[in-house]
């Protein structure tokens, strides 16, 4: 009987965390101060992270050492399983395999609680006595809820507000976790209020939220910011992913033809795919794609320049590929992917044709995950459901190919987003041209470049 489950030990959790900046041919871009406008400086970010995060954000270093304190709490659900999904080749009629790095095994259902519980842990460390954070569809806010609970940290959460309706069981999560759930714009913050008065109804977008939780974080001593996404440490802490994946593909005796994600802030596409950026420079046949959607196509319609990660200019300037910080997104139901810009490393990587990118439609990505439910029995998140749309393109359009892709997360809170579409309430969002454009003035010139 052939395997479809490929699983590791929990020793072999990975000891250490890849750093994909040292095995890079080209330089990545200095993240600028929004005040100076020159390089950020350790010391410009000591109010928002702890230092032990500072200097993994900017450290040049292959491997970074996993915690022992770390480890023992992944292992309540790592390693998380590679999957061979055989009755979905069926369906789609194709010679290629499809394997699925599920981390929907962990206690938040997804891949974030990789990096919260690393943050939880170094702000606990240093003294910390509060998080604070922003989280689109609520799986980050989940995460982190779940990591200060284990660490014992107060915990605020800025909920993208459309999100905040839309998925109310992503709020219970975080409640029962003892986290506090902001709808975000909300009166609470001046970066909030001045949303507010400009747009009353305004639904809400990760820029706002981050500009609430940033703005909260620092105006406490105790307290400190937590990014679920984009920057360099988040990343670093994702790549148990893709350091898990290649063990266990060596277990199925495959090689990746295919390496596919969903992408909104990068976090789980990195992860995933950054142990393998060698491979694929040194291999061109090798291809990975950032899979993100049509409504918010950072990567397929944006431009590769400098820019805020807030609404309210409060973040350094990172050089990402953007649709311009004051870009609000419509209210798709993969509320994690609303994002206007992209990981600076994941950004880099595109520009420089190591990574591919390919934007899908709502309803596609919906009709895509209720096959897979029918087809494996388990319901995916929107935010997968777009990695998943991908990988059965390519299945239909190539024979005999490994297609690995992160189930990065699963959906039974969001089962009210697959009963509109069932009922034929839910339509495709392409952004218009204009609107992109117009949201692309407001980008700050920068003229310092590395």
């Amino acid at each position: 009987m052939q395997d479809t489950k490929f699983m590791l030990r929990e020793k072999d959790i990975p000891l250490a965390w890849y750093n994909v900046v040292a095995d890079l041919p080209f330089p990545p871009a200095p993240p600028i101060h929004p005040g100076t406008k020159k390089p950020l400086n350790p010391k410009d970010l000591a109010a928002v992270f702890p230092m032990s995060l500072i200097k993994q954000e900017a450290s040049v270093e292959r491997w970074i050492e996993i915690p022992d304190e770390i480890r023992q709490i992944y292992r309540i659900w790592r390693p998380t399983p590679l999957r061979r999904a055989v009755r979905l080749e069926k369906a789609l009629k194709t010679s290629c395999r499809i394997y699925l790095k599920d981390e929907s095994v962990s206690p938040a259902g997804s891949h974030k609680p990789n990096t919260a519980v690393a943050q939880a842990y170094y702000n606990k460390k240093e003294g910390i006595k509060r998080l604070v954070t922003e989280t689109g569809a609520g799986q980050w806010g989940s995460a982190l809820s779940f990591a200060c609970n284990v660490f014992g940290l107060e915990c605020r959460v800025y909920m993208v507000k459309v999100s905040y309706h839309q998925k109310p069981f992503r709020k219970s999560l975080m409640h029962i976790w003892g986290a506090e759930v902001i709808p975000s714009p909300s009166t609470m913050t001046e970066s909030g209020k001045m949303v507010l008065k400009q747009d009353p109804h305004c639904p809400g977008s990760l820029g706002i939220a981050i500009s609430e939780a940033v703005e909260d974080a620092v105006k406490s001593k105790n307290s400190r910011y937590s990014l679920g996404s984009v920057l360099n440490h988040v990343l670093l802490h994702q790549t148990v992913v893709g350091l898990e994946t290649k063990e266990q593909l060596k277990l199925a005796g495959e090689k990746p033809d295919f390496l596919i994600a969903c992408v909104g802030g990068g976090s789980n596409c990195g992860g995933f795919t950054f142990p393998f950026v060698k491979d694929k420079l040194k291999n061109k046949k090798l291809r990975i794609i950032a899979v993100e959607p049509t409504a918010c196509p950072s990567l397929t319609k944006g431009l590769y320049r400098y820019d805020f990660g807030d609404i309210a200019s409060m973040t350094p300037l990172l050089k990402m590929f953007t649709l311009g910080y004051k870009f609000i997104p419509p209210g798709i139901h993969a509320g994690g992917l609303r994002y206007h810009g992209m990981a600076p490393l994941v950004s880099l990587l595109h520009a420089k044709k190591v990574i591919e990118a390919v934007a899908v439609n709502q309803l596609d990505i919906f009709k895509a995950a209720c096959l897979f439910a029918k087809t494996e029995g388990t319901i995916p998140a929107p935010e997968t459901a777009h990695a998943l749309c991908a990988a059965m393109n390519v299945a239909k359009t190539n024979k005999n190919k490994c297609i690995v892709l992160n189930f990065s997360g699963h959906g039974l809170l969001d089962l009210s987003s697959y009963d509109k579409y069932l009922a034929g309430e839910l339509k495709n969002y392409a952004y218009p041209k204009a609107e992109i454009k117009k949201a692309m003035a407001n980008i700050p010139k920068v003229c310092i470049e590395p």
